[in-house]
């Protein structure tokens, strides 16, 4: 499990501990054999049919928008994006104040956005809409779990808030707005518990895209100091470091020839 899939999973609790009627409560023994089966599953694929089981058979069950929510959450492990869309949709018809899964559309919906996309103003709009409405919600969050200490919470919520400036990052980035990018970026660095090279990597990203050589590596190698962003047996840091120092080095001017002192005849 990656540190980000950690993160995500450790805010995940933040959906129940919003403001509610009542607390779920499984209404038989087997609902909550069904509940615990969800929240057992191996991998996202039988946490999937796990939450789909358990929606199907249970209509009026208390956990609707947990279930869905981890459908959301799973799908994304998966990318799979237009089933994680659709089930993130439907928890906030349950819930539209869901911070985990508004966090979780705010941030992928700009990655599967592309340049000609006819719907591509609609969808960046949804996906900072996500991220300022999760924004708005985070600092009034209550804990979820008394046991957890002040400093434990407060990091939890830091790290939700890092994820909201990284997704308006990703907006902006798609848009090619290099300075609202940038302070975007700058923000979800700076209040994040713990370093995350993933944000390192897209921050590097902004730099580059404008020529910005030196700050981009600089915080490349922030970036693989605190573990690199691995795909298999790549670390994209690394790769993308080699590139711009190659690109930079190509870029320096000729050393002028050395000078020959000529004399006058």
């Amino acid at each position: 499990m990656t540190k980000r899939w950690m993160m995500v999973m450790a805010v995940a609790a933040v959906a129940m501990a919003q403001p509610q009627p009542k607390q779920p409560q499984p209404k038989s023994e087997k609902e909550l054999q069904a509940v615990m089966t969800v929240q057992n599953a191996a991998d996202p694929d039988a946490r999937v049919k796990a939450a789909a089981e358990l929606l199907a058979k249970f209509k009026d069950t208390d956990f609707k928008e947990w279930a869905l929510q981890m459908q959301t959450l799973s799908y994304q492990q998966k990318n799979d994006f237009d089933n994680m869309i659709i089930t993130g949709e439907l928890t906030l018809e349950v819930n539209p104040d869901n911070v985990v899964v508004l966090i979780t559309l705010a941030q992928s919906i700009p990655q599967r956005v592309r340049e000609h996309d006819l719907d591509k103003d609609e969808k960046l709009g949804a996906a900072e809409k996500h991220a300022k409405k999760a924004m708005a919600l985070i600092p009034n969050l209550t804990k979820f779990n008394p046991q957890i200490t002040d400093e434990e919470w407060s990091g939890y919520k830091r790290g939700a808030m890092s994820q909201v400036h990284e997704a308006l990052g990703m907006v902006a980035y798609t848009r090619k707005d290099w300075p609202s990018s940038e302070s975007a970026f700058k923000a979800a660095v700076d209040v994040s518990p713990q370093p995350d090279p993933t944000t390192m990597y897209r921050f590097a990203m902004v730099y580059a895209a404008q020529d910005k050589i030196d700050p981009a590596i600089s915080l490349l190698n922030q970036a693989i100091a605190a573990g690199g962003v691995k795909i298999g047996d790549k670390d994209l840091a690394a790769e993308k470091k080699a590139e711009l120092e190659k690109a930079k080095a190509a870029a320096k001017p000729a050393a002028p020839p050395p000078q020959v002192e000529i004399k006058r005849q």
